[in-house]
């Protein structure tokens, strides 16, 4: 190998050239273009006989050089071709197919040229070898049945369609046969045609499409066959089954029968097609319908619709979260007002099985309404018998289970207790009501139950078992005092006052009570309407024992007023005293003034001038004073202004009075001097000046 030469001097060059001027030197000199060859005129059959070897020779060197280069072939054929020399462009044909035989434009190009120069036998013995040798080739199929039709050879043409059939082509070779059997009016055929070609779709697809039913049909009923097209939507309707509807396949079928007049059978169908589709495929059924019914339907048939499509999108809410309770409720109310007992009893069942998961109240506050318009539904709408006893068993039965179901150890409904007792009431089933109120304070007492049961007795006036249900009741709440008010009010009027009483004293000798202020108030009031004064007047002086509430003394004080007796207003007037006594160590100064100010009123119109004015000189002065503010933090927040009440009373305040007073009066005279000086300004400067 030679040595590579060693560049000494590698330094660049003075001037650069681009590759980009390279290029533009090589365009403006057009190094590349070759010029074009000269024409050649052919004048005598030598030139000829020697321009046709030179050309051979150029095609056959480059077939040499590669011999899988298709379109060399087909060039040098059609070179032969253009010369007329068709056996020559034969065998350059028969050549190229030993090459590759598969190639399908060598098979086209061979029959064409058969073809163009009217070589019948010969395209037909290609295409009978194209056909042979590359029979999933549809392109060689359509050629082929096209040839023999324009060549007018029918017979031939349905002969080689039928060999086609036997490869069991594509959906569109069987249409293309079928059209080619209508094109010669021959039904008949195309209904074979049709027949196996859905027979084959039964046989070898999985998922055949359903758009080769609908043309199967409309082909039957485009030539007037309806009872035919009828049975084909029939049996496609079976074939494709449940599994595998589609919209379309019905939408068709309902507007055949629409198209024959039969309005119900259209009805059906899409009644049926509703039922079973999927919601979210059929929208285009909905729509179509929708329409059918405003065309044809009356009233009821379009609400039916809306009806439809509601339950539908109530579905799929209720699918998405059957936790949904409010879905369910606006199912329901659905349901009920448009669909018999039992469809309205499957939509509750599924309702009421979807339990919370979680063992909480708050979650079954919902819920439990679906077991009560249940219930409800089942005693009031349902009509299982001309008697109506199924529709007491099965509401008795629901109430039942819901009650087996709730878990009473954690938590219960007494409106579920209170409801099935008043459903065994109006069933004339005192027994089962008792035994089931009963059973609901055994297992969970609460107070709304206790209630619910005594409110029954009382209404069947059983006064021993309503005593009963109290002492209960008060065994299991005793701090409850609207219960105590009640069982007193229950005893007084049954006439038995002691007991009446000594239930009051029970009730105040409790040690926790939730509204001790109601106990007393109604104690009093009992009292008073036995008019035993005495008794009152002690009750007040206990309840003072216990609080010093101004309202309390304000209530003794009216209690003595309203006393029918002369010492009436000495009494009250006692009260009172006794009242602002006992009140001049109150931190609340507003509770003061308020009973100064009934004390006031009573004066006022009972009192005399001594007991007036001695009550005015007790009323307190109100002034207003500042304190400073602190925020959460401890900063200072600014200052606040307020009221407070000065009672002549409290000796303490007497030195702030004084020292107010005197402030007062200052103030005033100050006024009084800056007034002078502004009526007589003369004096002001002569008072300067000396």
């Amino acid at each position: 190998f030679p040595l590579a030469l060693q560049v000494k001097n590698k330094a660049p060059a003075e001037v650069q050239i681009t590759a980009e001027q390279l290029l533009r030197e090589a365009k403006e000199r057009e190094l590349e273009l070759l010029p074009p060859p000269p024409q050649q005129k052919i004048t005598d059959v030598e030139e000829l006989n020697d321009y046709k070897l030179r050309k051979r020779k150029t095609f056959e060197d480059n077939i040499r050089k590669n011999r899988t280069v298709i379109s060399n072939w087909i060039k040098y054929a059609q070179w032969e071709e253009s010369l007329k020399e068709i056996q020559r462009a034969r065998s350059i044909y028969e050549r190229a197919l030993d090459v590759d035989y598969r190639n399908v434009t060598l098979w086209l190009k061979y029959a064409e040229m058969e073809m163009k120069n009217r070589q019948v036998n010969h395209a037909r013995n290609i295409w009978d070898r194209a056909i042979t040798t590359l029979p999933r080739v549809n392109q060689f199929w359509y050629k082929y049945t096209y040839m023999e039709e324009m060549l007018g050879n029918v017979a031939g043409s349905r002969q080689v369609f039928e060999r086609w059939m036997e490869w069991q082509p594509e959906e569109q070779a069987w249409h293309s046969y079928i059209n080619f059997e209508l094109r010669y009016k021959e039904v008949d055929r195309a209904r074979s045609i049709y027949e196996r070609y859905i027979l084959f779709t039964e046989l070898v697809l999985v998922h055949p499409d359903v758009k080769n039913w609908i043309k199967y049909a409309r082909f039957e009923e485009k030539h007037s066959y309806f009872a035919h097209a009828r049975k084909v939507y029939e049996r496609a309707v079976e074939f494709f089954g449940e599994e595998h509807m589609d919209e379309h396949l019905y939408v068709a079928f309902a507007k055949f029968e629409e198209n024959q007049k039969e309005f119900e059978r259209v009805r059906v169908i899409y009644k049926y097609a509703l039922d079973r589709i999927p919601k979210q495929d059929a929208q285009n059924l909905f729509k179509n319908y929708t329409i059918f019914e405003k065309k044809f339907g009356d009233r009821r048939g379009i609400e039916d619709i809306i009806v439809s499509k509601r339950r539908f999108q109530y579905e799929e809410e209720v699918k998405a979260n059957p936790h949904n309770y409010d879905a369910w409720f606006d199912y329901l109310r659905l349901v009920e007002s448009d669909a018999d007992a039992e469809a309205v009893r499957e939509v509750y069942e599924r309702a009421i099985a979807n339990v919370p998961p979680i063992q909480e109240k708050r979650h079954w506050k919902r819920y439990i309404y679906l077991w009560i318009n249940y219930a409800l539904y089942e005693e009031l709408e349902a009509k299982a018998s001309t008697d109506h006893t199924g529709d007491a068993e099965r509401t008795r039965q629901v109430y039942q289970a819901c009650l087996e179901l709730l878990p009473h150890k954690k938590f219960t409904f007494a409106k579920m207790w209170l409801l099935y007792a008043q459903f065994e009431i109006r069933q004339k089933n005192l027994p089962l009501a008792r035994r089931a109120l009963g059973t609901s304070i055994g297992k969970c007492p609460k107070n709304k139950l206790f209630k619910g049961y005594i409110e029954l007795e009382l209404q069947l006036r059983e006064f021993d078992r309503c005593r009963k249900l109290y002492e209960k009741f008060l065994e299991f709440a005793p701090e409850n005092c609207t219960s105590w008010i009640k069982f007193a009010e229950l005893e007084t009027i049954l006439g038995d006052i002691d007991r009446a009483r000594a239930i009051y004293e029970l009730a105040i000798g409790q040690p926790r009570l939730d509204m001790p202020e109601v106990l007393w108030k109604s104690y009093i009031d009992f009292e008073i309407e036995q008019e035993e004064y005495e008794k009152t007047r002690n009750l007040y002086r206990r309840l003072l024992q216990r609080t010093q509430h101004v309202k309390v003394w304000i209530s003794f004080a009216q209690f003595e007023l309203s006393a029918a007796r002369e010492e009436r207003l000495p009494r009250c007037r006692q009260i009172y005293e006794e009242a602002n006594k006992a009140m001049r160590s109150c931190e609340e100064k507003e509770e003061r003034v308020m009973l100064l100010e009934s004390w006031r009123s009573f004066e006022d119109e009972f009192g005399t001038d001594a007991t007036k004015e001695r009550i005015d000189k007790l009323m307190p002065e109100k002034i207003k004073k500042r304190r400073k503010l602190q925020a959460e933090d401890g900063s200072d927040a600014g200052w606040e202004e307020y009221y407070d009440y000065i009672f002549p009373e409290d000796t303490a305040n007497q030195p702030n009075l004084k020292l107010l007073a005197m402030a007062k009066l200052w103030k005033k005279q100050q006024q009084q001097e800056s007034e002078a000086a502004a009526m007589d300004p003369d004096k002001d400067i002569d008072e300067s000046q000396a």
